[in-house]
């Protein structure tokens, strides 16, 4: 299959199959998709959260206006956004650069102290919808890699955000669940599947000029 056969594949699957599993080595190749995901400055100022426990998607169902595919997916993706920037998010970039890269640190201390100069200054409502921002890109790189294995997806933003941040516990951590996709395979119930895709045509959503 070809890129855009993916993307005609996939679809946002309204009941899934919860009987069936993802295997860990596609789970792996997931996370490794979100993992490289590109972020501002190279920063990734999120977590996912990858929810297996039964009894926590349940939990996290009755506040998501009771979507089953919260409870009935393999898995659960809640990625948050930093509500914050702190030097040491900052300070482990510059750390993790100057490793990876095998050059001494003090070659990257200049970007370090820009990074912190215009980061660090930002209100926590500008921070927060920076933040929020990068968190889709990633969630996108999920979805495509999702189809290109032939496993279902659907991003979810109907849910009660506070109430996910209570239940994962990440107030106090500045974080906040931005937007949730609940990742396994369609069920043969699902009617959706089986409905045509609906876009814009070509000409009313590009223009080159």
């Amino acid at each position: 299959m070809s890129t855009i056969d993916y993307y005609n594949w996939r679809y946002a699957t309204k009941e899934f199959n919860s009987e069936k599993k993802i295997t860990n080595s596609d789970l792996e190749i997931i996370k490794e998709s979100i993992r490289l995901s590109p972020s501002s400055y190279g920063l990734q100022l999120f977590k996912v959260f990858i929810i297996e426990s039964q009894k926590l998607k349940d939990k996290l169902r009755k506040v998501s206006f009771n979507q089953s595919q919260i409870s009935d997916a393999s898995h659960l993706f809640v990625f948050c956004n930093y509500t914050k920037v702190l030097e040491k998010d900052i300070d482990l970039y510059i750390q993790n650069k100057s490793l990876i890269q095998q050059m001494p640190i003090t070659k990257n201390e200049g970007y370090g102290v820009f990074l912190k100069k215009n980061l660090l200054k930002k209100e926590t409502e500008e921070t927060s919808i920076w933040t929020n921002n990068q968190v889709y890109i990633a969630l996108a790189n999920l979805m495509t890699t999702c189809a290109s294995l032939k496993i279902d997806s659907c991003p979810i933003e109907g849910f009660e955000a506070s109430k996910y941040n209570e239940i994962l516990n990440i107030n106090e951590r500045n974080m906040n669940a931005a937007v949730v996709c609940a990742v396994g395979y369609r069920s043969k119930l699902d009617t959706s599947q089986h409905e045509k895709k609906v876009r814009k045509s070509s000409q009313d959503l590009f223009e080159i000029i």
